[in-house]
């Protein structure tokens, strides 16, 4: 399979990122989910809108630190402006876009976000919140990494199987691919590499890698339906801490698993080695997971 899609639909006067597009989708399905669950426990609707931004919020920024500060300090500990600008401002002046998002650092967010918020918005204990958004959480991660699929990016290792991708935009730098075809427009040279037969060439020397991404995608998909079951055709939400130990073995047991064919992202397995970066963040996650498994009970019909 070649791998060459579009940055986007074109709607004439904008392009709808996919990328973008997945977020959009992830965070839309949550609220749904959301919504129904807060119906289901008779929780006023209002306090959705809040715990939607604030999940948003803490996602985005959380995201983007766990990859400044997981994977990349040492280019933005000289760069400190473009953590939180859409700019690369060296060699030279680039826009960017916020590239580099760690889900890791997103995790970390969201359980900050929900101690604030089940205290100050919701009244209610942590545990509750936090065993009840893994569901829309479990689900939005499908879409992210379907998301890193369009971008051709977190690629895995190359292989030789029947179910090898090449991704000509990841062997291939926008720059890289105008020099070589001599276009001036990127979407152009990609096109020109793929389906001009003159550049057959340079087209066999991109190799075939795994689609990690869509591996992550379709176990993802397995975690949410299981969340799912547990929530809504059985008993297991009465203990507090239950669902969320879950999600975190689950969920973070596939990422260690995937990550044995994903190729390397950098980070603190340099340092490290043994492990790649996503499986030595991964691992302290399901030993919490773990924890939960054993502590998590019953709350006092009283406690708030």
């Amino acid at each position: 399979m070649i791998w060459n899609p579009s940055e986007g639909i074109n709607i004439g006067f904008f392009t709808i990122r996919y990328y973008s597009l997945m977020f959009v989708i992830a965070f839309a399905l949550g609220w749904y989910i959301m919504k129904h669950i807060y119906e289901r426990e008779n929780e006023p609707i209002e306090k959705l809108d809040t715990l939607f931004i604030w999940t948003v919020v803490a996602t985005l920024i959380g995201a983007r630190l766990g990859h400044v500060f997981f994977y990349d300090w040492e280019y933005y500990r000289n760069n400190l402006l473009e953590i939180l600008l859409p700019f690369r401002f060296n060699p030279q002046f680039e826009f960017t876009g916020f590239q580099g998002l760690a889900s890791h650092g997103a995790a970390i967010a969201i359980i900050i976000a929900m101690y604030f918020y089940s205290s100050r918005v919701l009244k209610r204990p942590m545990l509750w919140i936090l065993d009840r958004v893994v569901i829309p959480v479990a689900c939005g991660a499908i879409f992210v990494r379907i998301g890193n699929f369009f971008n051709s990016e977190i690629v895995g290792k190359e292989t030789t199987s029947q179910f090898g991708v090449k991704f000509v935009r990841d062997y291939y730098s926008s720059r890289d691919a105008m020099n070589a075809t001599k276009l001036s427009n990127a979407n152009d040279a990609y096109h020109a590499i793929v389906h001009d037969p003159q550049y057959a060439a340079l087209l066999a020397k991109v190799p075939l890698k795994h689609p990690a991404q869509l591996y992550e995608a379709g176990l993802y998909v397995f975690v949410f339906l299981i969340l799912f079951f547990l929530y809504w055709k059985t008993k297991t939400a009465e203990k507090q801490g239950l669902l969320f130990g879950y999600f975190l073995i689950l969920l973070w047991s596939v990422r260690f698993v995937v990550e044995y064919v994903k190729g390397s992202q950098g980070g603190i397995e340099k340092t490290f080695g043994l492990f790649t970066t996503g499986q030595w963040l991964s691992i302290p996650f399901i030993l919490v997971g773990i924890y939960y498994l054993f502590v998590a009970e019953k709350p006092v019909k009283d406690e708030i």
